[in-house]
C-alpha cells in the first residue's frame, strides 16, 4: 500500500536532510524509503517551493503546456471545419 504524504511533511523532511542529517537516518526515523527521500530532495532542488503540488495538481509550467496543447488541438479542429466549409461553398459557386 502506498502512503500519501502532504507537501508540508515532504518540505520538512527535505529541510532535515539539507540541514545535514543523513538520508538513511531520516528514512529510518520517519519510516520512508531512502529512494523516496532522494526523489523528494531532487524534486525540491529542481522546483523549490513549487515542488510537491499535490495529487491531481500540476506544476504551473506543466499546466501551461497542457493548456496550450489543448488550445492547439481545438484550433486544428476549427481549421478542419473551416476547410470543409470552404470546399462546400466553393462547389456551390461552380
Amino acid at each position: 500500500m502506498t502512503k500519501n504524504y502532504d507537501k508540508e511533511f515532504k518540505m520538512q523532511t527535505v529541510q532535515m536532510i539539507e540541514e545535514g542529517k543523513p538520508v538513511a537516518q531520516v528514512a529510518r526515523e520517519l519510516g520512508v524509503s531512502t529512494n523516496t527521500l532522494y526523489r523528494w530532495k531532487a524534486e525540491f532542488a529542481q522546483h523549490g517551493k513549487q515542488a510537491f503540488p499535490g495529487s491531481g495538481n500540476m506544476l504551473p509550467d506543466d499546466k501551461a503546456v497542457r493548456d496550450l496543447q489543448k488550445q492547439i488541438r481545438e484550433l486544428q479542429e476549427e481549421n478542419e471545419i473551416l476547410k470543409k466549409a470552404m470546399h462546400y461553398f466553393a462547389k456551390d459557386r461552380r
